[in-house]
């Protein structure tokens, strides 16, 4: 499937700003699941400082504001042919070791209601039916619902509360499955939907490791392994890892931000 996406991050600030650096993560990679045809990514109102490969794989750009400026946009758009549909990435190892994906982190550290919820998980099943069990475990437990948790939001935060998003389902997903032993990690990326063609913001979904597979999907929001409507940016431990855009600035200015995103066959 060729999809077309457009993704445009624009921030307004109330008076000028000094400095500021954001960190994106917005080119996708080609992999056994997709073929990137053409990609570009344009800045107005800053400059583009440097690129790299971060310790999961991912390419980071690093875009510095220009001095004095009152807005900055960063656009990313391109064409990606999805080729696999079952959700399954397989063996594919980066510069991470599997023991990394088991270990807890500062967004998925587990309390009472994440251990409670990894308790369902069966270990002497199948272990992919088990984690297809976990992923409806998950949604039943905290439907989605916009509004109610931000970035900052914990796995044990949002379950406890009974309500999330997807970056919400994925580390919660990912939280319970390294209670089990199975290292998991987050993916942010896209998603093509039936329904629209503009879209609010990027999605996100979990990937485990199987015994005998590899690296498999869960998008717990949607209730399936991602398929060929699906286009992955980059993965870390949790969101923060992963996020598409994020950054900092120097100065009291207020901001505001405005995000544009379709994705279209």
């Amino acid at each position: 499937m060729q999809l077309q996406i457009t993704h445009t991050t624009h921030y307004d600030y109330s008076e000028p700003v000094d400095y500021a650096l954001q960190k994106i993560r917005l080119r996708p990679l080609g992999s056994v699941m997709q073929s990137v045809s053409d990609w570009d990514i344009d800045i107005s109102g800053g400059l583009l400082e440097t690129s790299y490969r971060d310790h999961y794989g991912n390419h980071v750009d690093l875009v510095s504001m220009t001095p004095g400026a009152q807005s900055l946009s960063i656009s990313a758009r391109g064409s990606v042919e999805t080729l696999v549909g079952s959700g399954v990435l397989g063996m594919v190892y980066g510069r991470a070791p599997l023991w990394h994906f088991r270990e807890p982190s500062s967004l998925t550290q587990a309390g009472p209601a994440l251990k409670a919820m990894a308790q369902t998980m069966a270990q002497d099943g199948d272990q992919l039916t088990e984690l297809h069990n976990l992923s409806q475990a998950i949604l039943a437990a905290v439907p989605y619902h916009i509004g109610t948790t931000d970035a900052a939001t914990t796995a044990e935060e949002a379950l406890s509360g009974a309500r999330g998003v997807c970056q919400d389902h994925a580390q919660i997903f990912i939280a319970c499955a390294r209670l089990r032993g199975v290292p998991a990690r987050y993916v942010s990326g896209y998603l093509m939907m039936n329904d629209r063609i503009d879209q609010d913001a990027t999605h996100a979904w979990a990937e485990a490791h199987v015994d005998g597979l590899g690296w498999v999907g869960f998008d717990v929001s949607n209730g399936v392994s991602p398929d060929e409507k699906y286009v992955r940016i980059a993965i870390g431990c949790d969101a923060r890892d992963a996020a598409p855009v994020a950054g900092m600035r120097m100065g009291p200015a207020d901001e505001r931000l405005i995000v544009s995103l379709q994705v279209q066959q």
